[in-house]
């Protein structure tokens, strides 16, 4: 029984010791495998995240087929430093679009005044005409980017009150009426008879009628003499839908995304001073979006004319106010 005992604990103890051997083994070889298998998309990562970090927005991690888990990671990073480049593209072209919406004012300005110190220009009230008009530009440039600031970042006020849509597209009709007549341009307000009475917005009258004047002033510009431009209004669902269509100009496809961006231009050959200050349509957009609201545009290409698409949360039409 001794020697049997003696030989039992012997191939226990060989046998306790080939398994933990094995099993350290095969541990190392399963860390080292998933080692090599971490350490190229992490080390990937960290590369993409020092280059972003040195200002680099168009670093990218591979997808190198890590696993669900690390492809994520990296699809989440990549979505995150391509919003990075965009802002970093959109926050230079604003400041080239606003260095040269300034360059043009401040150019006469100081050749008006350097003329009325030398005596060349004499001050007249033509010289009194374009210094006031050159200074009411940067004026209005000045309030329409703090404006278009304060929309997009949500501190603008609303005085929301519930007001009939036809009210509004026949206020901004009557506003816009001298400037269309002057162009030889029809405009032409359709609002549904059967819808308009349940037409009712909860909005800030004043606001939604400056985004009306200025997509109507946008779609003018854009359609030519004896042109039309429909103003139409229609309920559907909980969404009042107000779309102001023109035969114009149109919008190419590769310009769609792109209208609404601050100091966008289609035409960047198109006279600056009849074209504005090129922040209408951001404006607009700002403040329908502070509204619930959404504004887009559509059109089928050069030749075929827009479409300007707002849309507006219903409201009650308990307390009416007739704008």
């Amino acid at each position: 029984m001794v020697h049997v005992e003696l030989a039992y604990r012997d191939a226990s103890l060989l046998a306790v010791g080939l398994g933990l051997l094995i099993s350290l083994l095969a541990a190392g070889g399963v860390t080292w495998f998933l080692t090599r298998l971490l350490r190229r998309p992490l080390a990937d990562l960290t590369d993409a995240a020092q280059e972003l970090e040195r200002g680099h927005y168009d670093a990218r991690v591979p997808d190198v087929g890590s696993g669900t888990e690390l492809d994520t990671l990296a699809e989440a990073f990549n979505v995150m430093a391509a919003r990075l480049e965009g802002v970093e593209d959109t926050r230079r072209r604003l400041l080239s679009d606003l260095a040269h919406e300034l360059r043009t004012p401040i150019a006469t300005l100081t050749a008006y005044h350097e003329g009325l110190s030398d005596g060349v220009v004499p001050p007249g009230p033509e010289t009194r005409a374009v210094l006031a008009e050159q200074t009411d530009r940067l004026a209005r440039l000045a309030q329409d980017i703090d404006e278009v600031s304060r929309a997009e970042e949500g501190r603008l006020l609303l005085d929301r009150r519930p007001v009939a849509v036809p009210d509004l597209l026949r206020l901004a009709a009557e506003t816009m009426r001298e400037a269309y007549a002057r162009k030889q341009v029809d405009l032409l307000v359709d609002v549904d008879p059967a819808a308009g009475p349940h037409l009712v917005v909860d909005v800030d009258p004043v606001r939604v009628g400056q985004v009306l004047t200025n997509v109507l002033g946008n779609a003018l510009r854009h359609t030519a003499p004896g042109g039309q431009v429909t103003v139409r209004a229609v309920r559907d669902g909980a969404v009042a839908v107000v779309e102001i269509v023109d035969d114009g100009e149109g919008i190419p496809a590769h310009q769609l995304p792109h209208v609404f961006e601050r100091f966008f231009r289609g035409d960047s050959a198109r006279d600056r001073d009849r074209s504005g200050s090129g922040i209408g349509l951001t404006i607009s957009r700002a403040i329908v979006e502070a509204h619930g609201g959404t504004l887009s545009a559509a059109s089928d290409g050069p030749g075929t004319g827009a479409t300007l698409r707002l849309a507006l949360p219903l409201g009650s039409p308990s307390n009416l106010h007739r704008t």
